[in-house]
């Protein structure tokens, strides 16, 4: 493991690959990664399957063997995705094992188009969670209102959860709360909660991405200064928020019982501005008990030549705060930010559901006998 990646791990930060691809798997890459970069869990998304199912030959046996059998393309992207993300699962099951549960995790996300259906999302959830069968799985679920209550069924049933899109402060004291009502409803039926674990995916790049936008209208010098420190103030406070909660009582009853705290995760750590250092959104996000799940490319850029200068979030709150009271000053309308992120983020992930579905049943139909 290379020195940056092995202080980032020193500081209590887990390394997670935001990919996945049978390719990478069948290469043995996964595993290269997880022994030699330290990567101690997988997240996938719609996107990701899109880019892998559409781009690679590995797939073409299951595919004919779906087309022979007249699977339906909702079951065939179940199907070939489950595959992946049990065996990712296999790949991770060693670090599972010595973390007692914390890490060796891999994500699978429910249909992006039920976001605004709790019963539908506890039902797929279900299906799911059955149909890959192994205890190192994560299902994502997104932050939405409707989520909220699909978090907390599922959660009480003993199934972990990636709770997915969260870019409020707001929510996140309510995808906390969720998180705590779901152990607690567990806890009352009997369940042993030490086996359910959770983590909350915190987006961070699309908040600049929206806010910059909105203070370039401005166009003042003070408005210039601000540019690509919203996300990361965004971020810290979320920290703030989870020390917070995961400080009280109510949750201090809960880990007495073996509960698992919720880790928060940062997600969308690439930068897409290519004025910004690129692994700026993990030399800016590090304290103990976080996650930050990266594309490849922000990996191998961490790994070559990031630095590891300690926390950088417990002790910038106060330039957090101050951030957030500048935007407010110039204008800047965060409540209705994070409102259009996501709005926008369950659209992007129910189009490339949509282009996924297009894509196994184009391929569906081409090697069907």
């Amino acid at each position: 493991m290379s020195k940056p990646l092995s202080d980032l791990s020193a500081a209590g930060v887990a390394v997670w690959l935001d990919d996945i691809s049978r390719e990478r798997l069948r290469t043995g890459n996964l595993a290269d990664l997880v022994g030699g970069s330290g990567v101690v869990g997988v997240t996938s998304n719609p996107t990701i399957f899109q880019k892998a199912i559409g781009g690679g030959e590995t797939y073409q046996e299951q595919l004919r063997d779906l087309a022979v059998r007249g699977v339906d393309v909702g079951e065939a992207v179940r199907a070939i995705t489950a595959a992946d993300i049990r065996e990712a699962c296999d790949v991770l099951r060693p670090v599972y094992d010595a973390t007692g549960g914390v890490d060796g995790r891999v994500s699978l996300e429910v249909d992006p188009r039920l976001a605004h259906e709790t019963e539908r999302t506890v039902a797929e959830a279900r299906a799911l969670w059955w149909l890959v069968d192994r205890p190192n799985l994560f299902i994502k679920i997104p932050a939405t209102r409707a989520g909220l209550s699909a978090i907390t069924a599922t959660l009480a049933e003993g199934i972990s959860v990636n709770v997915t899109l969260i870019f409020a402060l707001d929510r996140y004291e309510a995808v906390m709360d969720a998180h705590m009502t779901g152990l607690e409803q567990a806890l009352d039926a009997g369940r042993d909660i030490s086996d359910v674990a959770s983590v909350a995916s915190f987006f961070v790049s699309r908040v600049d991405g929206e806010v910059d936008r909105r203070l370039e209208k401005i166009g003042t010098p003070k408005a210039a200064e601000l540019r690509s420190k919203a996300a990361i103030a965004n971020a810290r406070l979320a920290y703030e928020l989870h020390q917070k909660v995961f400080g009280t009582p109510r949750w201090e009853r809960l880990a007495a019982a073996g509960a698992k705290p919720q880790r928060p995760l940062w997600a969308s750590t690439s930068t897409k501005d290519p004025s910004l250092p690129d692994t700026l959104y993990v030399t800016e996000l590090i304290a103990p008990g976080t996650v930050n799940t990266m594309p490849e490319a922000t990996l191998e850029a961490f790994a070559d030549h990031g630095v590891v200068p300690g926390d950088t979030i417990t002790p910038n709150l106060g330039a957090a705060h101050a951030v957030f009271d500048q935007l407010s000053e110039l204008g800047v309308d965060m409540a209705d930010v994070v409102e259009v992120l996501e709005v926008d983020g369950v659209r992007k992930f129910e189009d490339s559901w949509n282009q996924l579905l297009g894509t196994i049943r184009d391929q569906l139909g081409a090697v069907a006998p």
